[in-house]
């Protein structure tokens, strides 16, 4: 028996330009027709017939659900985030990590890679073997360590205790404790080791990002010719960007080959560094991260962030105590509110939105076959957003996580 569903009547958000009017068939959880009711915004070149199924009986669609005056986006791909809902994924306990990933994707986060916090390693491999786990049953995307092998001068909200240089044989430990599904590695590649292990992980074809990192223009360059291909979130825990001494910002910024992370909370980055980036990197080279720790989506308090105590007040995560006190310790930020802000206050296209947080993230962690579009063979994973662009609705391989309460 077919279980199908029609969505109608939205502004759908499509790899090649936005449909008015749009109209998704669902089957099985997965999509199976992308049709526009109008005509397709001019640069879309689709003709309505060109994403009919082939052989669809219009007369047996299933229910229909009208979703006039909404929009529809692909499902939220986070490649950076620590926890959210009161956990973390630095627990190493699997319940505790559904509960983070049932957090972000009430808020549209349909796909996500788990990351790290600088940790003992091995805690750090026994974190990933749950991880791991999860990975494949389906509920991640992979796993991403952040830390230890990062600068003491860039920790931030990393125990500067627990830091050590990237020693090529403690990289490969942390790679294989993930069982093949480690998906990408912060490190600074300036410490001794680096060099060899950005190459070595590009050979494993484990992302290597460059981050924490208190690196040179001239570093920089040598570790994306090696083969770095990610800036963790830009700006923060590296060197700022100088008129004499451009630092590793430049050198990520001016590379095609380097996506660039960015945080889009209002705190990490202020929006005009925010649209900078973007228009210097362009909407291909950008990743829209929340870097949340486990009080993304609760309220102001006490939580843990790896071996850290973490103290948010007005939404804003400081380390507590100790020699890094104050430190910015990740975000409490959910990607709907950056999609929002990203909108309506930073003035992005709603087309270069979406790329940055569904299509490009998905391309990076190696996912983007099954997810970060919204196209017929994909997993129907969408976000329906209202007229202010509020979530109302999250739908994850066919089934509503958040059903629309529409009239």
């Amino acid at each position: 028996m077919v279980d199908r569903t029609v969505l109608a009547g939205a502004r759908v958000v499509l790899p090649t330009g936005v449909a008015d009017g749009g109209r998704l068939t669902i089957e099985n959880g997965r999509i199976t027709a992308v049709r526009p009711e109008t005509d397709l915004r001019p640069e879309a070149g689709l003709r309505p017939e060109a994403d009919l199924r082939p052989g669809a009986d219009r007369s047996e669609e299933g229910p229909t659900l009208d979703l006039t005056g909404h929009w529809i986006v692909p499902g939220f791909v986070d490649m950076h985030v620590h926890g959210g809902g009161g956990a973390s994924f630095a627990s190493g306990d699997p319940k505790e990590a559904l509960t983070a990933i049932n957090a972000h994707r009430a808020h549209g986060t349909t796909t996500m890679a788990a990351s790290t916090v600088t940790g003992d390693l091995d805690d750090l491999a026994r974190q990933a073997a749950v991880l791991a786990e999860l990975t494949q049953q389906g509920d991640l995307a992979g796993v991403h360590f952040e830390g230890p092998f990062i600068s003491p001068h860039r920790c931030g909200a990393h125990q500067p205790g627990l830091l050590r240089a990237p020693d090529p044989s403690d990289v490969r430990k942390l790679v294989d404790a993930a069982h093949g599904t480690a998906r990408m590695m912060t490190l600074a590649p300036e410490l001794p080791g680096g060099l060899e292990s950005v190459r070595m992980l590009a050979d494993l074809g484990v992302i290597a990002a460059v981050g924490h990192t208190d690196s040179s223009y001239e570093a920089t360059l040598e570790a994306i010719e090696a083969g770095a291909t990610v800036a963790t979130h830009l700006f923060n825990a590296m060197p700022a960007l100088l008129h004499r001494d451009p630092g590793p910002i430049a050198a990520l910024l001016e590379d095609e080959r380097v996506t660039v992370e960015l945080i889009n909370d209002g705190t990490h980055l202020h929006p005009s560094v925010l649209q900078l980036a973007f228009a210097r990197a362009g909407a291909r080279r950008v990743a829209f991260i929340t870097d949340a720790m486990g009080a993304a989506g609760m309220s102001d308090g006490m939580y843990a962030l790896g071996p850290m105590r973490v103290e948010v007040k007005d939404a804003v995560a400081r380390i507590a105590d100790g020699p890094t006190a104050g430190s910015i310790a990740g975000s409490t930020l959910t990607l709907d509110t950056a999609f929002r802000r990203a909108v309506t206050i930073d003035g992005l296209p709603v087309e270069d939105v979406v790329r940055a947080l569904s299509a490009n993230p998905a391309r990076l962690l190696g996912v983007d076959d099954r997810v970060g579009s919204l196209e017929p063979g994909k997993d129907a994973d969408l976000v329906v957003l209202d007229h202010s662009f509020e979530l109302v609705g999250v739908m994850r391989k066919g089934d509503w996580l958040v059903r629309p309460e529409v009239r």
